[in-house]
């Protein structure tokens, strides 16, 4: 058989659509997997919605998807080291000579029956992880594990807030509790995200609109404040809170993307507490690893993360639910 379904998005007019399209070939040092699971993500909403543009797209229509799990097909010449039916997860991109290109925004990527992954980009399942589970771990675990490890530098016993618990940011609070920080206080203005963070090991789930947030988090954290805040919503008005929370010396990680302009309302408090501001963004090759590591060694549970799985046929309906946040979802996942 030498076609195959594939969820498109055409850019011009933002149209996403099932279609009958070539099963790829995989050509030299490529790997042709057939896929079982495929994560939704709010990146892909904003691609749809227009929100987000490919930067290296060289085409007009893309198979949307970076989060992608199965199983291997086929080889292509020099593709050692791999086997027909091994289970793999796929890293969400791949570096092309200076410049990282994202899977299922700069070149094809995973909601479709079969995906085409350069060999070097797949990561080995043990057969105790659900690939279903295994598909969320690039980006969705992997980005707010990198924010953590990496870009925030989190250490045990450290005070920490994570503003929006949303698909990455409940990941984190499980994150940070794994990594020993305490205590991990949510922030949200949404009453069943704030659950979901309790759910996921937050130590308190605080509400966004409370005006007693500063003397709340002040008291978890007997007066001294945050020593890391992480923004997962890229709001101007979360950064400006987490920013009020922060103790001397406290970094302020932006891991949610926005289009808004970033402001300090008070310079003379940020200079005179030295605070930080770090940029984050995805994550490297080897975090991924570590994270199915981890899990295999039940070190992390993702069985809390999948909220519903649907066919292919009901790609336009999962980013409508993520987007509209109809069944609170955490992550949903696309099965051809």
């Amino acid at each position: 058989m030498d076609r195959m379904r594939a969820v498109r998005l055409h850019l011009p007019t933002r149209t996403l659509s099932v279609e009958e399209v070539a099963k790829p070939v995989p050509g030299p040092g490529e790997v042709l997997v057939k896929v079982a699971a495929a994560g939704v993500c709010l990146s892909d909403v904003h691609l749809v919605d227009g929100t987000l543009t490919p930067l290296y797209l060289e085409a007009e229509s893309v198979t949307l998807g970076h989060e992608v799990a199965g199983t291997v097909e086929a080889l292509g010449p020099g593709a050692g080291g791999w086997s027909a039916g091994q289970r793999v997860v796929l890293q969400a991109g791949e570096r092309r000579g200076s410049r990282t290109h994202t899977r299922g925004v700069d070149y094809d990527g995973g909601w479709a029956e079969y995906a085409l992954a350069s060999a070097a980009t797949l990561v080995a399942l043990p057969l105790t992880l659900p690939l279903d589970q295994a598909a969320i771990i690039p980006d969705a675990v992997s980005t707010p594990w990198a924010a953590v490890t990496v870009t925030g530098d989190v250490r045990p016993a450290q005070a920490v807030g994570v503003w929006g618990a949303g698909g990455l940011g409940a990941h984190a609070v499980q994150l940070l509790r794994a990594v020993g920080a305490y205590p991990v206080i949510a922030v949200d203005p949404a009453p069943a995200a704030r659950d979901r963070a309790l759910h996921f090991g937050a130590d308190l789930a605080l509400d966004s609109g409370d005006p007693l947030l500063h003397e709340q988090v002040l008291g978890a954290t007997g007066g001294g404040g945050l020593e890391a805040a992480f923004d997962f919503a890229g709001a101007p008005a979360v950064r400006e809170q987490a920013l009020s929370v922060l103790a001397p010396k406290g970094r302020l990680v932006l891991v949610g993307l926005s289009d808004q302009p970033l402001t300090v309302a008070h310079s003379t408090r940020f200079s005179y507490l030295q605070h930080r501001i770090l940029g984050h963004y995805g994550s490297e090759e080897h975090h991924v690893a570590q994270l199915v590591r981890l899990a295999e060694g039940g070190r992390l549970d993702f069985s809390r993360s999948i909220t519903d799985v649907l066919p292919l046929e009901e790609a336009a309906t999962a980013v409508r639910r993520m987007e509209t946040k109809e069944g609170d979802p955490v992550r949903l996942i696309l099965r051809p």
